[in-house]
């Protein structure tokens, strides 16, 4: 039975399903492989994603894929199957009706948990400001462990059905209150890293710990409590330790000298925390720390490494961007709390130019959404305005009428390839675009925006050999979107052909019609729209979803 797995489990006397005599009972069930087929979205990079019409993607018992093959047509399929040696009878075949997909899940590099309940209020105020009259008041609440296990599951269940199949989490800085919240993470099977704040300076009297030590024992606890939950069936822990020093001006010399200790200590253990999200806060933390930059201060203690998530990096300097991309860190790209917080508009193109690694954030409560889309759509929005500000300094004639994806058609619908490639200026002239490099002051594509909230968060997640694109040997972290009308969102014109079909579908019109799911998807959809959350071959969330009571 190679489609398939046989367990064997034996039941004893504690257990309801023993034999009259206490004997232990031998219960063999078959476990098999799941195997998708129909239209999928595969991100390949900044530049590229394939657009699938009829793809086959076969999923182990333990949630790893074992096999794709991309086109395969459905009077072949049981060929194809036969091929791989999968019996009908060994597997459980998902065929996806018309106008659904499978794309890869949303990877959501930076939240705070404990500021769900503070969605959308606060948004007059700048960051600072907002922390002190609305942020800081609400996290104190956690203090109470009971509010903890009321809020947690609540504020969990809507990062999860938004689309997240991988989430960085930062808890409040109370140990108990943070227990909780890797506990409800770990229960709902969602891939995650779940962090408790380290802050002990330039915070509120009752929201603030009351010595590094202190810090330091809860934080080493909660890493060990995170530890000690059992793997997931695939044999791999799907929730890490974070080490999570809320910023530096929350932070004294010497709690960040000590968990600068534990991180070089771990070389393994990923770290979180902001930078240059504010100008304010930038000229505070250099004068506090006596630094160049916003960026040294993190690297004298030795937190800028390959597996450091930075939040934000509105206004980094180029200087800070080649540090960063020489430590290897990664930086949280949250275009909706800086639109709210009036931060800016962080240089994503320059960033990707100096090679930083690239993801996307919800940042909730400075985001006042939960859902990667809302990232996707307004990452969109920010890098046009940046496109705009510099064609309006300098503009390069050559330019002018040139499409950006054009060069990409021709090599599209072979095997429903669709590559969106950034235009480069091609001639002789010494403009801005060629200096600056590829991304640099340019609009990010379709391409760019999935790779930014997929594989481009996988890789600052340290995560990208296991997710954020459908390869063999990788884990299936996916969403099942729908876009047909049935699904009640009023803002995606959805899948309807006895309104819309006007002429046969060819294999021509299927890649062009997935490639238009894909973007109504992005910047109309909403949870509505997505049928089931998968992590590690498991569903975990989506409007399908019904967990056993």
């Amino acid at each position: 039975m190679v489609g398939s797995q046989l367990c064997v489990r034996y039941l004893y006397p504690s257990d309801s399903c023993c034999t009259p005599h206490g004997r232990p009972f031998i219960l063999l069930t078959i476990t098999m492989c799941t195997v998708y087929y129909g239209p999928v979205i595969n991100p390949q990079s900044v530049t590229d994603y394939l657009a699938l019409p009829q793809c086959l993607i076969c999923v182990s018992p333990q949630g790893d894929i074992e096999w794709i093959v991309e086109d395969v047509e459905s009077t072949k399929l049981n060929d194809v199957l036969t091929q791989h040696d999968c019996a009908p009878s060994d597997i459980t075949l998902v065929r996806l009706h018309d106008g659904e997909f499978l794309m890869p899940g949303l990877v959501d590099t930076h939240t705070h948990a404990c500021q769900v309940p503070n969605l959308g209020v606060g948004g007059e105020l700048e960051l600072l400001q907002w922390l002190d009259n609305y942020t800081f008041p609400t996290e104190a609440r956690f203090k109470d462990v009971e509010y903890a296990k009321r809020a947690y599951p609540d504020a969990v269940r809507r990062i999860v059905n938004s689309g997240t199949t991988t989430c960085c989490y930062y808890g409040s800085l109370h140990l108990e209150a943070t227990k909780v919240l890797a506990s409800l993470v770990h229960a709902a099977g969602q891939r995650a890293f779940v962090g408790k704040c380290n802050m002990n300076w330039n915070c509120p009297p009752n929201y603030i710990e009351p010595s590094v030590k202190e810090s330091v024992d809860t934080t080493l606890a909660l890493f060990k409590y995170i530890e000690d939950l059992p793997k997931a069936a695939c044999g791999e822990p799907l929730l890490h330790p974070i080490l999570t020093p809320r910023f530096a001006l929350s932070c004294t010399e010497e709690l960040l000298t000590r968990l600068g200790d534990i991180a070089q200590k771990n070389p393994k253990l990923a770290i979180q925390t902001h930078i240059s999200e504010n100008k304010s806060e930038v000229e505070l933390a250099k004068s506090l720390f006596k630094t160049n930059s916003y960026a040294e201060v993190y690297d004298k203690f030795h937190l800028l490494r390959d597996n450091t998530v930075l939040a934000h990096g509105v206004h980094l300097t180029e200087d800070e961007m080649v540090l960063i991309a020489k430590r290897g860190s990664g930086v949280a790209h949250c275009p909706t709390s800086n639109f709210y917080l009036s931060s800016g508009m962080a240089r994503v193109g320059m960033l990707l130019d100096h090679g930083v690694k690239v993801g996307l954030g919800t940042d909730v409560a400075g985001g006042y959404s939960p859902s990667i889309l809302t990232e996707i759509q307004h990452a969109s929005i920010a890098s046009k305005m940046l496109a705009i500000q510099a064609v309006d300094n300098k503009k390069c004639k050559c330019s002018e009428g040139r499409s950006e994806s054009s060069s990409s058609e021709e090599d599209s619908h072979s095997r429903g390839r669709r590559g969106h490639k950034h235009h480069e200026c091609q001639c002789d002239c010494e403009c801005d675009e060629k200096q600056s490099g590829r991304f640099t002051s340019q609009k990010l594509s379709i391409a760019a925006l999935l790779y930014l909230a997929t594989l481009g968060g996988a890789g600052v997640c340290c995560l990208q050999d296991r997710i954020g694109s459908f390869e063999q040997k990788k884990a299936f972290d996916a969403l099942l979107v729908s876009v047909r009308d049935e699904t009640g969102n009023p803002a995606v014109w959805g899948y309807n052909p006895g309104r819309d079909l006007t002429q046969g579908v060819t294999a021509q019109s299927a890649d062009k019609s997935l490639i238009e799911w894909l973007e109504r998807f992005l910047f109309c959809g909403d949870d509505r729209n997505i049928k089931k959350v998968i992590v590690q071959g498991r569903t975990i969330g989506g409007r399908d979803y019904h967990p056993a009571q």
